[in-house]
C-alpha cells in the first residue's frame, strides 16, 4: 500500500507559531504572544501581567504543547493504492494479491479522491482472472470495460471532466495467406474441415491469424507448416486488403504472402485441414469460385503477375525502433533497392 499523510489547519498554525518562536529579537515576546494568541483562539494573552504570563518557559511551552497535540489529532494516515504513474498523466494499478471487495472499494475510493486532487486523468486496473469478485465493486466506482485477455480483464475510468482521451482497445485483427509456388507452377491449397469453406470443396491458399508478438513473416512460414507440414522460405508481401466489421465487430487486415517451398511432402493438420495437394495454377484459378469472386480473382492474378516477373510486392528489411526494439520495414526492393544500406543488402542476401 501507499501511504501519505492527510493534516488539517493545525499543520498551518504550527508552522506560524515556530515562526514567531523563532523570530528576531526585535520582536517583543508579548508582540509575539499576540500574534500567537491571533491564530490560536483557545489562547489568550495573560491578564495578570507581563512577567507572570509571557517570560516564564513553562506558560509559553504549554502554548506549543498544546498545537503539538492537535497537530498529532487531526494528522491521519490514508492508504492508496499500489500503483506506478503512466507518462501521460494517468495511474496503473497491477491487482497482484487477493483483497476482500468491502476494503478493495474504499481503497479505491479513497486513492480516487487523491489522484483527483492530483490532476491525474486515466486510471487503469488490471484484474487476473482470480480476482473477478473486485469487477463489480470496480464499475460501480465509474470504471468500464477496455479489454480481456484470457488470464485477466482491464478496466478504465478517466478522472477529470474533460474529454476522454483514453486510447481505445486493439481495432483489427492480422491475418495472413499464403501463395506456395513449386518449379512445376503447382500451387499449394488447402481444403478446410471447419470454417466456411469446409464441405463445399473450394481449394484454397492455406491461411491464418498472425499472434501476438509475432511478425507477418514468421506468420506466414509458420501457418504453411503447421497446415501441410511443408516448409518455406519467406519472399515478399504481394498485396494487403483490409476489410471491417469482421471478427466480432473489429476490422481486418490480410497480408497476401508469396513464400518459396523448401520441402514437397505434404503432411496436413487433421485437426483443420481435410485436403492438401499441389494443384496446376491454371486450375486453381479455373475454380468458379475464385472466378466469381471479385477479391480471391484479383489477388490470384497479383499472384501469377509475381511469376512471370511483371509485379514485385515488399520484402521484409530488418530494422529497429528508437527504443531499440527489432522489427520489419516491408517495401518495394526493385523499385527502392537503391535505398538499402550496405548492412541490410548483406542481411537480405
Amino acid at each position: 500500500m501507499f501511504r501519505f499523510r492527510a493534516c488539517n489547519i493545525y499543520s498551518c498554525l504550527l508552522e506560524n507559531y515556530k515562526f514567531f518562536s523563532t523570530s528576531s529579537s526585535a520582536v517583543t515576546p508579548l508582540a509575539k504572544w499576540a500574534s500567537l494568541a491571533s491564530i490560536s483562539p483557545t489562547q489568550h494573552v495573560p491578564s495578570r501581567g507581563y512577567k507572570s504570563g509571557v517570560l516564564f518557559p513553562k506558560t509559553y511551552m504549554s502554548a506549543s504543547t498544546s498545537l503539538l497535540a492537535q497537530e498529532q489529532m487531526n494528522c491521519e494516515d490514508i492508504e492508496l493504492m499500489n500503483h506506478v504513474e503512466d507518462r501521460h498523466g494517468g495511474i496503473i494499478v497491477n491487482m497482484e494479491k487477493p483483497m476482500d471487495s468491502k476494503f478493495f472499494g474504499a481503497l479505491l475510493n479513497d486513492s480516487l479522491s487523491h489522484w483527483r486532487e492530483q490532476g491525474k486523468k486515466g486510471v487503469w486496473i488490471k484484474l487476473p482472472l482470480g480476482h473477478s469478485s473486485l469487477v463489480d465493486v470496480a464499475v460501480k466506482a465509474g470504471f468500464r470495460y477496455h479489454h480481456a485477455e484470457p488470464d485477466y480483464i482491464m478496466l478504465v475510468r478517466w478522472i477529470p471532466n474533460t474529454a476522454d482521451t483514453l486510447p481505445a482497445n486493439a481495432s483489427h485483427r492480422v491475418a495472413i495467406g499464403a501463395f506456395v509456388m513449386n518449379a512445376n507452377r503447382e500451387v499449394l491449397v488447402v481444403q478446410e474441415s471447419n470454417g466456411r469453406f469446409s464441405g463445399i470443396g473450394v481449394w484454397k491458399l492455406p491461411t491464418g491469424a498472425v499472434d501476438e508478438g509475432e511478425d507477418i513473416c514468421t506468420a506466414a512460414v509458420r501457418e504453411v507448416k503447421e497446415e501441410t507440414g511443408i516448409e518455406t522460405e519467406f519472399v515478399e508481401v504481394l498485396a494487403f486488403r483490409q476489410s471491417h466489421q469482421s471478427f466480432f465487430q473489429k476490422s481486418d487486415l490480410f497480408f497476401v504472402c508469396m513464400l518459396q517451398p523448401r520441402s514437397f511432402d505434404i503432411e496436413i493438420q487433421a485437426s483443420e485441414i481435410a485436403a492438401a495437394q499441389w494443384m496446376p495454377v491454371k486450375d486453381y484459378a479455373a475454380q468458379p469460385f475464385v472466378r466469381n469472386n471479385e477479391l480471391f480473382n484479383f489477388l490470384t492474378k497479383v499472384g501469377l503477375s509475381k511469376l512471370d516477373g511483371n509485379y514485385s510486392g515488399l520484402k521484409p528489411v530488418p530494422t529497429a525502433t528508437s527504443s531499440g526494439k527489432k522489427t520489419f520495414v516491408y517495401f518495394n526492393n526493385r523499385d527502392a533497392g537503391h535505398l538499402l544500406t550496405s548492412k541490410h543488402q548483406n542481411q537480405m542476401a
